[in-house]
């Protein structure tokens, strides 16, 4: 397996606690719907989930939460590093927008010089 610091790329880290989570679900249905990944590894969500959905199944005082959150993670961490990648790039990319282009100039043009004043 590739050494974690490698490996980093469950999160960007600009981003906030509802958007990380948010991106790791999207991360996990997409990987989920990848063809790609080995269909053993997909019975990891499937199972936490359905552990969500019928918690009287298993006793004891362990969180929904935590089951499905340690799950997720298990499952992005067994998949394939290139899979998880391409696909964190893609959801970056939609999320962050333009915004992040270092690149990109800017006009005088565009540019409008106004003064304020408080009413």
């Amino acid at each position: 397996m590739a050494d974690k610091k490698d490996r980093d790329i469950t999160t960007p880290k600009s981003s906030g606690f509802f958007q990380s989570i948010s991106i790791n679900i999207q991360l996990v249905i997409r990987l989920m719907l990848d063809s790609r990944v080995n269909i053993f590894l997909k019975f990891i969500p499937f199972v936490s989930v359905f552990y969500f959905l019928f918690p009287d199944l298993l006793p004891g005082p362990i969180d929904d939460a935590v089951i499905m959150g340690v799950s997720f993670y298990l499952f992005i961490e067994l998949c394939p590093p290139e899979i998880v990648e391409e696909h964190m790039r893609e959801l970056t990319r939609t999320i962050e927008g333009e915004s992040r282009d270092v690149n990109v100039q800017i006009d005088d043009e565009e540019v409008v010089d106004a003064e304020y004043r408080e009413m």
